[in-house]
């Protein structure tokens, strides 16, 4: 791929590094929406404050078409303590961007820049800066604030950084991308006592490792083979000693599945294996289901706009279909819900023992940011083009 606007590229590598040193926590982005916005004003963009909290619309007309376009970039960090002792590493302490939306808000400060120079446009670009990706559902968030009422879109994209990706590459997908995504709690009520007189407790630990593994029963036995779906149990605590038995254990459970009626399936038979293997024991539980993120699904004709246009701009061999959708979640899907368009990845690999997202070590390869800044750059103008 030829860069065209090497001239802002070192402009948007300082932002990038700047945002790294300075992340926010979701909803909690105050000092992030003050930079972008003020960036956005100085270049001539209406900006509009507030949507989801936190959230930042800039919006650029240009010409006579009533066509638009929405282009999303997440701004908001993780409760992680950083460790790639980078000369710009983050200074709040416990926080850290490691998922990569430094980069994204960069490269889309980056395109904004160049889009309101170049004004190769005909129609209006809403760009769109989301809070709280990672954990309130931002996106949502500024959907209920009236998004897309007061922000009009006839196709919204997004892309995310993949550093198992090759460096340049981009990944397309048609249909289902991200899983939707649930947590469950799951509470198993014993009786305790002695780790010496078993008989005389219920004992929640034994109860508790009979459900865990009585869960893995759900997805080979009750799920259709050719359903994606996982179950994951990532806590379970019960006990401080090695000779008492407590009055309760604990589990937390991630669900994650693409289609709705396996997803309602899935609550269903969690459900009854957890009272039933409870009630085999003599004890109850209590269990505290929570949906959350939707399934995140491209629509066709955005995804296939996409496609094309990266192997024109960045070549043939660049481009790839992902032949699976991720496990991860995404609430990106809010958007394509109310909306067409498309959800896309960023390879952005160094070595093949790049840290992966959300690991301490983690560092958004800046490389990346010219492609994923130009990209933009020629996608809203191949999407509105000029009469």
């Amino acid at each position: 791929m030829t860069i065209q606007f090497s001239n802002d590229m070192a402009d948007v590598v300082a932002t990038r590094r700047y945002l790294h040193q300075y992340p926010e926590l979701g909803l909690s982005e105050f000092n992030t929406s003050d930079f972008v916005a003020s960036q956005l004003a100085d270049h001539g963009y209406e900006v509009t404050r507030g949507l989801g909290q936190t959230g930042v619309v800039a919006t650029l007309r240009n010409g006579t078409s009533s066509r638009s376009i929405g282009i999303r970039a997440d701004m908001d960090a993780l409760p992680i303590e950083e460790e790639t002792g980078a000369e710009y590493a983050s200074k709040n302490k416990g926080l850290m961007h490691a998922c990569g939306h430094d980069g994204h808000t960069a490269m889309l400060l980056g395109a904004a820049r160049i889009l309101a120079r170049r004004k190769n446009f005909d129609g209006t670009i809403h760009l769109i800066f989301q809070p709280a990706e990672e954990n309130f559902g931002g996106a949502r968030l500024m959907i209920e604030d009236g998004l897309f009422e007061r922000f009009p879109c006839n196709a919204v994209f997004g892309l995310h950084n993949d550093p198992s990706l090759p460096f340049g590459q981009i990944g397309v997908k048609e249909g289902p991308m991200m899983a939707a995504v649930d947590e469950c709690r799951i509470t198993v009520n014993g009786r305790g006592g002695h780790g010496a007189e078993p008989q005389d407790t219920s004992d929640p630990i034994v109860c508790g490792a009979s459900i865990i593994m009585a869960l893995q029963t759900i997805a080979s036995r009750n799920i259709h083979p050719l359903d994606q779906m996982v179950i994951t149990v990532g806590a379970f605590h019960a006990g401080m000693a090695s000779n008492v038995i407590p009055e309760r254990a604990e589990m937390l459970l991630t669900i994650r599945s693409f289609d709705p009626g396996v997803r309602d399936e899935l609550e269903r038979r969690i459900r009854l294996v957890a009272e039933g293997q409870a009630a085999s024991y003599g004890m109850s539980v209590t269990l505290d289901y929570k949906r959350g993120y939707e399934a995140t699904i491209n629509h066709k004709a955005e995804t296939d706009f996409v496609r094309d246009l990266a192997r024109r701009v960045i070549g043939e061999d660049k481009v790839i279909d992902l032949p699976r959708p991720s496990m991860g979640a995404e609430d990106f899907a809010y958007m394509l819900a109310e909306r067409p368009g498309t959800y896309f990845l960023l390879g952005t690999r160094r070595t093949d023992n790049d840290p992966p997202l959300h690991h301490p070590r983690f560092d958004f390869n800046d490389d990346a940011l010219p492609i994923g800044t130009s990209f933009w750059v020629e996608l809203a103008e191949a999407y509105l083009p000029p009469r």
